[in-house]
């Protein structure tokens, strides 16, 4: 599967690396033909992205946001978002229920793990806390999507969650990115 994920992000790089040599990125309008192009491939490349995104702590949320409202518009650019963000959340919290400590050690540091995995653990109030993190922007949600998975939460009520809490900051950030 690593195998798999890593020759697939690749071969995204340089279809995208060519694209911008060939100027296919010099201006909002060439790139959204370039996207329209793709036909129901442009969305569903911006669903896959951040899902992975998220799956893969290192790449930056927001970009994706923006590129999808700038792309497809504020609404066209929030469903791909949402739906994109939810299913890598999710994947998520399962990977880290499934893979268990060893993994959240591995993609975050020691500190934040212990730091959070302290206070989870005598805490009565995660769930309205990680609500209230998917509501707002800027808060490590990457982390804490993993992070859920080793606590007693079921998929079922951090599905919710994500589902009710995690469209308002991407409507926002979807808003925002496309009056720019």
């Amino acid at each position: 599967m690593t195998i798999a994920l890593t020759l697939g992000c690749l071969l995204l790089a340089a279809v995208f690396i060519k694209a911008y040599l060939d100027g296919k990125f010099s201006s909002v309008e060439t790139l959204q033909a370039y996207i329209k192009s793709y036909g129901i491939f442009g969305p569903v490349i911006l669903i896959a992205f951040q899902a992975v995104q998220v799956i893969v702590p290192v790449l930056p949320g927001f970009l994706g946001c923006a590129a999808g409202a700038v792309l497809f518009g504020s609404m066209g650019g929030f469903w791909c978002n949402y739906l994109g963000i939810s299913a890598g959340s999710i994947i998520a919290f399962l990977l880290a229920k499934k893979y268990g400590t060893a993994l959240v050690r591995n993609l975050f540091s020691k500190e934040k793990y212990e730091k959070y995995s302290a206070w989870a653990g005598k805490s009565k109030s995660y769930t309205l806390l990680l609500f209230a993190g998917m509501v707002l922007p800027l808060f490590p949600d990457d982390f804490f999507c993993y992070f859920s998975g080793l606590t007693k939460m079921s998929l079922r009520k951090f599905a919710i969650i994500i589902f009710l809490g995690k469209p308002w900051c991407i409507l926002a950030y979807s808003l925002f990115f496309s009056s720019i």
